[in-house]
């Protein structure tokens, strides 16, 4: 007896009942695409490497298809003002030069980051570093030795203290009153001399710069030792007027003529760039939704948040558009945002794509242009 003939003698069909013609073609259009192996080598670039997973399963395909979006973004006729939300030890991590690259390569408009990202910037633009450590130090030993640790990442906390300090001195220099954290970012970056900041490459090509929680971070700190020096002097100092800088972001959304989002983590910068979707009501425009939006993101949402709802919850509100591009990849973001950066900038995604020229009188954003690089 043949193998053929063996196989039909097992009897399958009872087992595995003859479908009938609907559920036949149901089945055909389900398993239509087969999962594509990544071949190394047969993987040359980066770019490759990131197109070949989205034929893959599990994360790989969804940083190849975050990739996707990205390119969608990028490439739209409409030129989208793209918002990078930034949060997690992503400076730390050793990501400064991919988030500096990203504003330099014209990737991204806008930013939106918590204040440790951006402190981390300024402390090591002022000449300190970030240590390779271990997650197991001996944390009280460090503690002796004015050690800082994230993570697996050592910092000098003699460096943070001197760094507050100074940012504190600078907010001195201005004149008293409220300021928007983007005012306040210009004014830092203004006196930053080091080409891999991220702050200064960001003041340098026009991008604004919002920290919507700048008082919870060591940006905080110093703002807080110039209160107290203001204080005792009997004099007034500035103040970082929070729903500033809500009116701030919110005309740029406005005046915008489609936004699209990219969450790096979660948290308040995501919540804060999504809000400002609803606030387009105050300028008596209907939302719109961000017509793009990708995160990477190791949250959860078992716990019913994701850093701020996932982007499908977030379309209930019009956060996100009903008919948006989103990609969502749960990979953590040291590893997921050099693929993509990377990819995008050898790839020449933004590659004359104009820059975004905003004109500022004070709080009122006046002109929203576009200036060709």
């Amino acid at each position: 007896m043949s193998r053929r003939e063996r196989e039909q003698d097992l009897g399958f069909s009872w087992i595995y009942p003859e479908l009938n013609p609907e559920q036949k073609q149901r089945k055909a259009d389900l398993m239509q695409q087969q999962v594509q192996p990544l071949v190394p080598s047969k993987t040359h670039t980066v770019v490759e490497l990131v197109q070949a997973m989205a034929g893959m399963s599990i994360q790989a395909r969804n940083v190849g298809h975050c990739y996707d979006v990205l390119r969608q973004m990028l490439e739209d006729p409409d030129r989208p003002t793209i918002l990078l939300g930034l949060a997690g030890p992503l400076v730390a991590g050793g990501l400064r030069e991919v988030l500096r690259e990203m504003v330099e390569h014209g990737l991204v408009d806008v930013v939106v980051s918590t204040g440790a990202i951006l402190y981390q910037d300024i402390y090591q633009a002022r000449g300190y570093q970030h240590y390779r450590g271990s997650p197991d130090a001996n944390d009280p030993e460090l503690r002796d030795l004015f050690i800082d640790r994230i993570y697996d990442t050592y910092v000098d906390e003699v460096g943070f203290g001197k760094t507050d300090t100074w940012l504190g001195l600078l907010a001195d220099e201005l004149e008293p009153g409220p300021y928007s954290s983007r005012q306040f970012m210009d004014h830092i970056a203004d006196q930053l001399d080091d080409p891999s900041s991220i702050v200064a490459t960001c003041r340098r090509r026009g991008v604004p710069m919002f920290v919507p929680a700048l008082n919870d971070s060591s940006i905080g700190i110093g703002l807080t030792e110039h209160h107290h020096r203001m204080l005792r002097r009997k004099r007034r100092g500035i103040q970082i007027d929070s729903i500033q800088d809500n009116y701030e972001l919110t005309q740029i959304v406005v005046k915008s003529p489609a936004t699209a989002a990219i969450y790096i983590a979660g948290g308040v910068p995501k919540n804060y760039i999504n809000d400002s979707i609803v606030m387009s009501y105050i300028f008596e425009q209907k939302d719109r939704g961000h017509r793009y939006a990708i995160q990477m993101t190791t949250a959860v949402t078992a716990d019913g948040g994701l850093s701020s709802s996932t982007l499908d919850e977030a379309r209930s509100w019009g956060k996100i558009g009903k008919t948006a591009a989103s990609g969502m990849a749960w990979v953590e973001p040291t590893v997921a945002l050099p693929l993509l950066a990377t990819a995008a900038i050898q790839s020449g995604l933004a590659r004359g794509r104009p820059r975004l020229h905003f004109s500022w009188n004070g709080e009122i954003l006046e002109s929203l242009s576009h200036v060709r690089a």
